[in-house]
């Protein structure tokens, strides 16, 4: 793989890298191996720029927020990793509309809606990721989701050019959107909120932070809730009830607190919560007749 016209880009264009990047520094499973090149672009023409370019040279890519629903091969990436870091402004517009750039973090999102009395984010409090792998998964929680707020994003399509959607044009259904599958760079979105009380916010907000700290393992490392959850069911109890409760790979356990989680106890790698995986898959089958589907998405070689 010849990365030498990348380098040349961003070194012509004072952009931020890092050759053989360990992205457990980058994930909040605190899991995978290194890619080859590492970038952290400033604005939308070097993401269009450096995609258009992967593309041409045909090295592979992977857009990157906060990793918080990433399980990253032990083997590394083999290729570039583009993170969206820095596409972190927040502007309000009209009062209840927010443009929020990518690569911002959701609570930071929420905070600054609370301090200017804008409602309908509080589902998201807490969620360890950005905006745009929010919009890319329709992520949600406490009977919000990012189809409730989400109004326009804009984005660099398969074709290197940058396009605009409306709300409709999202596709949006459980853990998913019309970007799932496709590899696109989310550059922002916007938000349409609705004026409330600054306490009323306030108390569904500390609620939501209340619960996360009672139900979920937050002190470990984790990618937050591994499976999707079939309908009429919860996940955390069809594991629970198959007895994996506290079960162990290697380094990666079957959260006690909700089975839901796979936790990194210290020293877990890609290959052990890949097992872990397997034989919940297994297990939950063969105890209840249903099949789980993985919501964290797997990169690397």
């Amino acid at each position: 793989m010849n990365l030498e016209k990348i380098i040349n880009l961003v070194n012509g264009n004072n952009i931020p890298y890092k050759l053989n990047e360990p992205l457990s520094k980058h994930t909040t499973f605190k899991i995978g191996g290194n890619a080859d090149l590492f970038l952290s672009p400033k604005r939308l023409d070097e993401f269009k720029n450096i995609i258009n370019l992967c593309k041409e040279e045909k090295v592979k890519f992977f857009i990157l927020g906060k990793g918080s629903n990433i399980l990253v091969s032990d083997k590394g990436f083999n290729g570039v990793i583009i993170c969206t870091n820095n596409l972190n402004s927040i502007e309000i517009i009209n009062d209840e509309k927010l443009i929020v750039g990518a690569g911002t973090n959701l609570s930071k999102v929420c905070t600054l809606a609370y301090n200017n009395c804008l409602s309908g984010l509080e589902f998201a409090y807490g969620i360890p990721g950005t905006i745009g792998g929010a919009v890319y998964m329709n992520a949600g929680a406490y009977c919000g989701e990012m189809k409730d707020v989400v109004i326009e994003t804009t984005f660099i399509n398969e074709m290197g050019q940058i396009e605009t959607i409306n709300s409709k044009e999202h596709l949006f259904s459980y853990r998913k959107s019309v970007f799932s599958n496709r590899n696109i760079c989310i550059l922002s979105t916007i938000l349409k909120l609705k004026t409330e009380n600054k306490e009323k916010i306030k108390l569904i907000m500390n609620e939501i932070s209340n619960k996360r700290l009672e139900k979920q393992p937050l002190e470990y490392p984790s990618a937050g809730s591994v499976f999707k959850r079939p309908e009429g069911f919860y996940t955390g109890k069809l594991i629970e009830d198959c007895g994996l409760k506290g079960f162990i790979v290697g380094g990666a356990m079957v959260s006690e607190k909700h089975c839901g989680f796979i936790i990194n106890t210290g020293k877990a790698c890609c290959s052990d919560v890949e097992q872990l995986i397997e034989i919940i898959k297994q297990k939950v089958f063969l105890f209840s007749g249903v099949s789980l589907e993985i919501e964290i998405l797997k990169i690397g070689e």
